[in-house]
């Protein structure tokens, strides 16, 4: 294919036509691989201007408090994050990260924007630039701000992170003590589902206990390895050791409430799936709170035998739920139960947490004349429940929806969040 030559405009601050320019290239016809890179390159172009409008928005936002209600400044954060979120259908992350990077891009790294506006790097480079430069101490940057460039505009992706992550060490080495102080304050464990009913386990510890924890299950699976009968490769043992300390292992230096603890966890089987292979396929298919579906055999071992797995079973035709059965502020343990079952995870925009570890929030608030039924409670993660309260947004639940949630920003914007399961209503013929 061939293409004309675009010439840019007398005064380009940022613009495609600028790419172009004095560029041989555009005399010849094009390859594949240049059409490519120059979507690419205009991708690049585009991304610096986003960074630049979301840093003004962030900006005029903690200037506007009257739109906000006289909200703090953190609370604005965290609503404005979740506006952007809910406004891209991007994860509060991946919107917090957004407004991260444009924060250091426009403010602190403008040599860097120039290189993405001119197309000579990438938008990932720069979320890695953000990331890793704002590590070092500001006393200790300027030096490294060009040499970063110089790196990102010279490297893939893959080369950059590893030789910027290198330079980083370098500059921070004198520090690393007081540092490794504050990371291990930051130690945490999540869960992330992962397909075919599966999840991953990730464990943010310092390195030294990590390592010891990986040798001890290494030799436990080994031993078990050995035994003749055993076929499981290394790494499934290692993975099956895990399960069994962590959900039936007791530790001797905790105290002793916390020895007697075991794993809860929800599951929700249609009752006839229980009885046969042919019955489980014509129903839904069993799920586990946070997961998702698992086997019809996994979910029959778990309700049949296992003392820490809530059993909830439903009807096979509505979704009715048939063993969870029940005026006051809080509610009942069997409409909690309920309502998180309905909802199956934090009913606030994109949030994904599941409602197990959620609050219950009244979306007219008890105070207001809200009262404790079905109809106004849903399950909030607690960051949630405070931008619910504190952020400027007005959240209810829409009539004769079957627990659908409506949440107003304070720009305005209307965002519904479904639940994920329906609680059918009986009606006399």
């Amino acid at each position: 294919m061939a293409t004309e030559r675009i010439d840019p405009p007398e005064t380009p601050s940022v613009g495609v036509g600028a790419l172009w320019d004095d560029d041989p290239r555009m005399a010849h016809p094009l390859d594949p691989i240049d059409l490519v890179t120059e979507v690419s390159s205009m991708m690049s172009v585009f991304a610096a201007q986003r960074f630049e409008r979301v840093d003004a928005m962030h900006q005029e936002a903690l200037t506007e408090l009257t739109t906000f209600r006289g909200a703090s400044l953190e609370m604005i954060e965290r609503s404005l994050r979740l506006e952007l979120a809910a406004a891209l259908q991007i994860t509060e992350r991946a919107a917090d990260r957004m407004l991260i990077t444009a924060e250091g891009l426009v403010d602190r790294y403008p040599a860097m924007l120039a290189s993405l506006q001119g197309a000579r790097t990438t938008e990932r480079h720069a979320e890695v630039f953000v990331e890793l430069v704002d590590t070092v101490e500001p006393e200790l940057r300027e030096p490294v701000v060009p040499l970063a460039v110089e790196l990102a505009e010279a490297h893939p992706l893959g080369t950059f992170h590893r030789l910027l992550r290198k330079l980083v060490e370098t500059v921070r080495a004198a520090s690393l003590e007081e540092r490794h102080r504050d990371a291990v304050a930051a130690r945490r464990v999540v869960i992330e589902t992962s397909e075919d009913g599966m999840a991953w386990l990730l464990v943010h510890m310092p390195a030294v206990e990590a390592q010891a924890v990986h040798n001890r299950i290494t030799a436990i699976a080994k031993v078990l390895g050995a035994e003749d009968d055993d076929e499981r490769t290394l790494d499934q043992l290692r993975a099956d050791v895990v399960g069994d300390l962590l959900v039936d292992g007791v530790v001797a230096a905790h105290p002793g409430a916390a020895q007697g603890i075991r794993a809860t966890v929800a599951v929700t089987v249609p009752a006839l799936a229980l009885l046969s292979d042919e019955l489980a396929q014509k129903c839904e298919p069993a799920l586990v709170e946070g997961v998702g579906p698992i086997p019809i055999e996994r979910a029959r071992e778990l309700c049949g035998s296992a003392d820490g797995w809530m059993r909830i079973l439903t009807h096979p035709e509505n979704g009715m739920v048939l063993s969870v059965g029940r005026k006051k502020y809080q509610p009942p343990k069997a409409l909690q139960r309920l309502v998180r079952w309905r909802a199956g995870r934090c009913m606030a925009p994109g949030c994904g947490l599941p409602a197990s570890r959620c609050q219950i929030d009244h979306q007219t608030a008890w105070e207001d004349g809200g009262r404790t039924e079905l109809t106004n409670l849903a399950p909030l993660c607690q960051g949630h429940h405070t931008v619910k309260h504190h952020g400027g947004w007005v959240v209810r639940q829409r009539e004769g929806s079957s627990g659908a949630i409506e949440w107003t920003s304070p720009l305005g914007r209307r965002y519904v969040v479904e639940p994920e399961r329906r609680v059918p209503v009986f009606r006399a013929a």
